[in-house]
């Protein structure tokens, strides 16, 4: 392990992340493949919208991830409709938290959504959208979600300023195995 001088000239071990601190986190990010991963699994995130009081704010939805396109079914009242009608830049934030993918995992997406309302749209998605939430019953919930206020959200990913996977870190992150001293004391 490299050393680094501290102090009256003491050497020490170089820190590492997940042993002796959580700083530097560029090790943990997660690369394409482990994001398209995360992403087929969850399918649910929080949705990113700025209100109308200017404050950020967020919603839990379930998601149809498409050829790279986000899709989302709301309501044309919702709040979140309405934020999407006056800024078109959102985000989203997927974790695996419920999934079957072992550590702690999330990504932020920085995107752009349309609003689909459109009689096409809604029956070339809705359909689609319903199979996926609801595999085992999506007769039922195609039937609840084409209602007449009913809205697509489709959000283009533009980046993905933020992403976290924490099996690259020592300990899982969580300083697990890790007995609280400086590796070298």
């Amino acid at each position: 392990m490299a050393e680094r001088v501290t102090g009256a000239g003491a050497a020490e071990p170089a820190p590492r992340v997940g042993i002796h601190d959580l700083e530097d986190m560029r090790q943990a990010r997660l690369d394409q493949d482990a994001i398209a991963e995360l992403i087929a699994a969850a399918g649910e995130c929080v949705f990113l919208f700025t209100g109308v009081d200017g404050w950020p704010a967020g919603v839990t939805m379930s998601y149809l991830h498409d050829d790279g396109e986000f899709w989302l079914a709301a309501v044309t009242d919702r709040q979140h409709v309405k934020a999407v009608e006056r800024d078109s830049r959102v985000g989203m934030v997927i974790s695996n938290l419920g999934t079957a993918l072992p550590g702690r995992r999330m990504v932020r997406i920085k995107g752009r959504a349309t609003l689909h309302r459109d009689r096409a749209t809604l029956d070339r998605v809705l359909p689609r959208l319903a199979a996926t939430l609801a595999p085992s019953g999506a007769v039922a919930l195609h039937r609840l979600l084409d209602s007449p206020k009913r809205v697509l959200i489709r959000v283009e990913a533009l980046a993905y300023p933020q992403t976290h996977d924490s099996r690259k870190i020592a300990g899982d992150g969580r300083g697990g195995g890790y007995d609280g001293r400086r590796l070298g004391n």
